[in-house]
């Protein structure tokens, strides 16, 4: 603990220094080894790099997504990438964008509060001249939206907001929705102008068109989901939630595979001679089958099921008794009639 001089020890020894019996060299200042870290208060960094790093992660995702939906829509090529992801304040992020320009407000929903989607000028009539039947090429003219326009954007920012949300499936479940559309950023005030914000700058390209595509989500709402943006965290559920969705999937697709379904009576080993000489009327008696005994039904080349010959209606049917796996070759001959699956 360092020891606070008394004013006499003070005085008695600015008089040794005054009088040369002290150098003064013999006084040199202790090394302070603390690492002073610069901090603004008016623009405090909420967000940690790593947090950074998995928010840029998720809207690589997001880019994808909707590069594929607006080149499918537009029948157009389209390209959007992540160009940046900063923090900010809000007040700086309104002075950034022009005026006027498209300012989507988003519903975070399950998160409170709302967040910006802004879209640059030349982009936008780039897509509707795309939609209107034109090529593609943008205005030189800054206005605002019609309201046929503005109905648009709406449908395109709406595709846009599903990708969004299966881009953010690895934290939450979000249901982004669009509140309104707004062309001034004076008229878009969602959080107050020193809030801190995370900015998410899309590079966005449509045929020869090129501008920018802002995602602007304040601290406030992303605050309840902060912890989730770690790399360990992203990486776990994206390993955890893959196996269960790809399993998903599987089950899905094999479940609409059609597969032969074969009832076979009985077999029989024949020369090639006398197969050959077979004729109409030609009786072939099959080796180890009685009557009354059950089929087996064949699903694919593995044989499955048991079953029993019948007719519904006009048409030949079997009827399923037990699958092979549930009964035991011994008591294959006492089997009882019990079913309920038909096939025809």
């Amino acid at each position: 603990m360092t020891e606070v001089l008394s004013q006499d020890e003070i005085d008695q020894l600015l008089t040794a220094i005054s009088a040369g019996d002290t150098e003064t060299e013999d006084f040199r200042p202790v090394n302070d080894t603390r690492k002073i870290k610069i901090y603004d208060f008016k623009r405090p960094d909420k967000f940690s790099k790593e947090q950074i790093r998995t928010v840029s992660i998720m809207h690589e995702t997001f880019a994808r997504l909707t590069t594929t939906a607006l080149s499918a829509q537009l029948r157009s090529m389209a390209h959007v990438h992540v160009a940046s992801v900063d923090q900010l304040t809000y007040e700086e992020f309104i002075r950034s964008i022009p005026t006027p320009t498209t300012l989507a407000v988003i519903n975070m929903d399950p998160l409170k509060g709302n967040a910006i989607l802004e879209i640059d000028p030349s982009v936008t009539f780039s897509i509707i001249d795309r939609l209107f039947g034109g090529t593609g090429k943008g205005t030189k003219v800054q206005r605002d939206l019609t309201d046929i326009e503005q109905s648009v954007m709406e449908g395109i920012i709406v595709r846009i907001l599903a990708n969004m949300r299966e881009a953010w499936t690895q934290v939450i479940d979000l249901r982004p929705r669009l509140g309104q559309i707004e062309t001034n950023p004076q008229f878009a005030q969602i959080v107050p102008p020193s809030e801190m914000v995370v900015l998410v700058t899309l590079e966005t390209k449509v045929g020869e068109e090129e501008g920018m595509m802002n995602f602007c989500i304040p601290y406030i709402t992303i605050e309840p989901i902060i912890s989730k943006l770690s790399s360990q965290f992203w990486f776990s559920s994206v390993r955890r939630s893959s196996t269960t969705q790809y399993m998903g999937v599987l089950k899905e697709k094999l479940s609409s595979v059609d597969m032969d379904v074969v009832a076979e009576i009985g077999t029989i080993n024949l020369p090639v001679r006398d197969v050959l000489n077979l004729r109409v009327g030609d009786i072939v008696r099959l080796s180890n089958v009685r009557v009354g005994d059950p089929f087996t039904l064949s699903v694919g080349s593995k044989k499955k099921f048991l079953c029993q010959a019948g007719v519904i209606g006009k048409k030949v049917a079997v009827q399923v008794l037990k699958k092979l796996a549930d009964i035991d070759q011994e008591d294959f001959e006492e089997l009882s009639v019990e079913g309920d699956d038909t096939y025809e």
